[in-house]
């Protein structure tokens, strides 16, 4: 195998052990399977099978149900029994975290149970433990003893099991040895797989789950590597980003996390882990599983003999910098005004810019664009101080020229590809090229522009793997130690705002992850979208096209952890633990907190996902007990058993005396 797939060129699905959960095969031949998880509580079980049937018929191959403890655990014995008592035969999992005992029991009563090693023997203190090699030793015979019971009980009930791994939950011993990481998330589930291969169990899928999309990328690329390496098989993945939120932003960052790997071949089974009605997740992964059946290549790609970056860390590309575009500026956002047909300072205000007609002045918002491709057109105003225009050279030629020289600074031509070598003039300091990544002789080109000025190339890709595409593009410029900056140009026809976004997401939060691209550009057909009218969501494309694709181009960034604009939230998507609303919680903290840029709030239903599982976060929110929360700074605690009804405005009292405070009406002077 290839560093951790098939094929960095072509879209190759990896070959995996073919696992059995009920009447259901996970990996080998099978298509990528689709799943989530209930909200009601366990012993309710009218209400767990009324949203199971729901989710069924919504599209669901797996239904996951939490069992805390052993009384949910034999619970399920009357929710899988109702459930197959209407007709439906949907394979059943058990989620355990804390109980043992509980696995065993829920082992003999439904398909698959779920494991999170970091909490399944191992408790929690966040505490570092120098370990000796016999310490360590004793520490996994102890791991051992807990877990093959649970193992046996499989096997001899034909049950699966998915070892999940979550970056929040690593065990100290794990911490200790490996930190937080994610060469610790794939130890942690290697220890629990060996255990299991030592007892001849096999029917397993693993998962490494992360709030942060990078985190979960690298995770599960080590852990295909290591399998393969130690094993020489690849068992079945479970893929996710865990606590990924609610609307546009839990979508971009899930199919951010989730379309990387698949786009590597790398899953086979995927659950969208939204801070929203399970039924609700499922259109999601319809649509992110949609993009790779019976997916082809249309351009043969030759074999990338030495890949130019590490796929297991981050590292940014180094470009050269050209004003605000390259190394180390974070990437840009190119905002497409060629269809608009007018551009004003109404219009602008759909990407961050507000005209302040009084007193002359443009407030610009966290969330502005850095550019507009004007196509054809030049504004007659004048623009935003920090606003600058890219127009196709002809535009560019024929009216800025003639123009003070002081516009050369502000306007900038756009050509198209060979064009630039053709060209009679170029632009003093920056001049863009637009080129398609598997179009032959594009290194030949680049070679060819060595004497032009501030060359920044819009790269797109006209091929059925655009993705592969690009990325090979990228490290041939790479390896052939090319600097110019890009920016990655991607066109949407897609018909509904949730494929749009799913679509924007993979292919350039793909690239972004691996540390490639200074900036995005993202164009769509507003007429083409269906679903004009979305339920929960802020803005409709159809009608204000451009701040759409603003906003999700901003949001890429910020999923993909290279552009902060925003506060960032990681809710965890409620399940039968979960102690309050969390869909109207996280709404009603978003709604105070949303003007703090930067700062990343934690939203967890329950102590599984507690402290643990928002380790990534600045600030955490966590059900403790009915009617109860415990507030935290990071894994501080900072105030216990907080009543529910003034939660919110204690939250609000931590953040003044972390001094991480801002009122509403400072921000950017509004």
């Amino acid at each position: 195998m290839q560093f951790y797939t098939n094929s960095l060129t072509q879209y190759e699905r990896l070959k995996t052990v073919p696992v059995k959960v009920g009447n259901l095969v996970i990996g080998g031949d099978a298509p990528i399977r689709v799943q989530t998880m209930t909200t009601p509580d366990t012993m309710d079980t009218r209400a767990t099978v009324e949203q199971s049937i729901r989710c069924i018929e919504a599209g669901a191959e797996l239904i996951r149900i939490t069992a805390p403890s052993k009384s949910e655990a034999e619970n399920l014995l009357n929710i899988k029994n109702e459930i197959r008592k209407r007709g439906y035969q949907t394979p059943l999992v058990a989620d355990i975290h804390f109980t043992p005992n509980a696995a065993e029991i829920a082992a003999r009563i439904v398909e698959k149970v779920r494991v999170n090693p970091g909490n399944y023997v191992d408790k929690k203190k966040f505490q570092f433990i120098e370990y000796s090699d016999q310490e360590y030793s004793e520490e996994i015979q102890r791991i051992y003893d807990r877990f093959v019971p649970l193992v046996r009980i499989c096997k001899e009930y034909g049950t699966a099991m998915r070892i999940g791994t979550n970056h929040g939950s690593l065990s100290d011993r794990i911490m200790s040895r490996y930190g937080d990481s994610p060469m610790g998330m794939v130890e942690s589930a290697m220890e629990f797989l060996r255990i299991a291969r030592s007892e001849s169990y096999h029917q397993i899928v693993l998962s490494m789950k992360s709030s942060n999309p990078l985190v979960m990328v690298q995770a599960y690329r080590l852990l295909v590597r290591n399998m393969q390496d130690e094993f020489g098989i690849l068992y079945p993945l479970h893929i996710g980003v865990t606590e990924a939120g609610d609307g546009e932003d839990g979508r971009i960052k899930s199919a951010i996390g989730i379309g990387t790997l698949l786009e590597d071949g790398i899953g086979d089974t995927i659950r969208v882990s939204l801070t929203e009605d399970p039924e609700f997740e499922i259109p999601v992964c319809q649509d992110i599983v949609a993009r790779y059946a019976n997916r082809k290549p249309d351009r043969e790609a030759p074999a990338i003999e030495n890949i130019s970056h590490s796929p297991f860390e981050y590292k940014r590309r180094i470009s050269i910098p050209q004003y605000n575009i390259g190394t180390p500026h974070p990437p840009v956002v190119v905002a497409d005004f060629a269809a608009t047909g007018d551009i004003s300072r109404e219009t602008l205000q759909n990407i961050g810019y507000r005209y302040q007609p009084g007193i002359d002045k443009w407030n610009i918002g966290d969330a502005a664009a850095d550019y507009i491709y004007t196509a054809g057109i030049i504004p007659e105003f004048a623009l935003p101080g920090t606003l600058k225009v890219i127009c196709d050279y002809s535009c560019w030629q024929n009216h800025i020229l003639t123009k003070a020289v002081s516009s050369e600074e502000k306007y900038f031509p756009l050509y198209a590809g060979e064009e630039v070598l053709k060209a009679g003039r170029h632009s003093k300091t920056m001049n863009f090229v637009s080129l398609d990544a598997g179009k032959p002789g594009n290194l030949d080109l680049l070679s060819r522009m060595q004497g032009i000025p501030g060359v920044i190339l819009c790269v797109y890709s006209s091929a059925g793997n655009p993705f592969q595409e690009t990325r090979r593009f990228m490290m041939d410029m790479m390896n052939g130690k090319i600097q110019n900056p890009v920016i990655f140009s991607v066109t949407s026809c897609e018909t509904s705002i949730d494929k749009q976004l799913i679509h924007f997401a993979v292919e350039t939060g793909a690239l972004l992850t691996d540390g490639m691209g200074d900036g995005i550009w993202l164009k769509n057909d507003p007429e083409k979208i269906v679903d004009t009218v979305v339920t929960g969501r802020t803005y409709l494309p159809s009608g204000n096209n451009q701040q759409f694709l603003n906003n999700t181009a901003f949001s890429i960034l910020q999923a993909a952890r290279t552009r902060i604009s925003k506060t960032e939230y990681i809710s965890c998507p409620s399940c039968g633990r979960t102690l309050f609303d969390l869909q109207e919680t996280t709404a009603r903290i978003r709604s105070v907190t949303s003007h703090l840029k930067g700062l990343k709030i934690a939203v967890m239903g329950c102590i599984v996902n507690g402290p643990g599982e928002m380790a990534d976060a600045d600030f955490g929110y966590v059900g403790s007990g009915p009617g109860k929360i415990t507030l935290y700074k990071g894994k501080e605690v900072m105030k216990r058993a907080v009543s529910s009804e003034v939660a919110v405005d204690e939250l609000i009292n931590l953040l003044k005396e972390s001094n991480e405070w801002v009122e509403p009406g400072e921000v950017n002077g509004s």
